[in-house]
């Protein structure tokens, strides 16, 4: 979430604000004008920046409370899926899990979930996110042999986010966070950086294997 708040800098639309303005932005969106101004009073009056509460808090609900609800998400896509597709390759079981796992957010996306400025192209958007995030969703499960490792990556995820927009001004939902292009972005990298860890460090060779090799 930090690398993708130092990426959606780059944009020319967005700045930095220290009042997070980006936060209130999103809010506008589920909140009256009302709801918002008392929100950014109560922002204001915290004793420390809401981004390090945020942190910390997510970090703590990421191996609780959030984990045991995506416990449930993981055991299907990561749990499930994973052996239902251990012949294929580890690429190819991440493009393919990422994609059911993407097309499985439609119904949601379409509501305003994520992308409530553009909910048809954010159907799209979630796929391509889903796909992107999912090498380290099977990655970690596979080197933990537990879906329970997935579940605290789903939820810490999850909950600290909010990290990606809340020193930002400007933006939109789809050149914004980390599910807009700056996540895109930090998410590439992160693979390049994982496949030659893998490909040069790590002694299981996963990326460049077949899932049953370790199921």
């Amino acid at each position: 979430s930090f690398a993708t708040l130092g990426i959606s800098l780059l944009f020319p639309e967005i700045n930095y604000n220290h009042e997070m303005t980006g936060l209130l932005e999103r809010l506008a969106t589920i909140l009256s004008p009302e709801e918002i101004e008392k929100a950014k009073l109560s922002l204001q009056a915290l004793p420390i920046s809401y981004l390090w509460i945020v942190l910390f808090q997510g970090l703590f609900a990421g191996i609780t409370i959030n984990a045991l609800f995506a416990f449930g998400e993981e055991l299907g896509w990561r749990g499930f899926l994973l052996r239902q597709f251990r012949q294929m390759s580890f690429i190819k079981a991440s493009l393919t899990i990422g994609f059911i796992w993407g097309i499985w957010h439609a119904p949601m996306i379409l509501m305003g979930h994520n992308y409530p400025q553009h909910p048809e192209i954010g159907v799209l958007m979630m796929i391509v996110f889903c796909i992107l995030i999912t090498p380290f969703h099977l990655y970690i499960t596979i080197k933990a042999k537990s879906v329970i490792a997935a579940a605290i990556l789903h939820g810490t995820l999850n909950a600290t986010a909010a990290i990606s927009i809340i020193g930002i001004s400007g933006g939109n939902d789809l050149n914004s966070g980390v599910t807009g292009l700056p996540g895109f972005i930090v998410m590439c990298v992160f693979i390049i950086i994982l496949f030659f860890y893998d490909r040069f460090i790590g002694k299981d060779k996963i990326l460049t294997s077949q899932i049953s090799n370790f199921i």
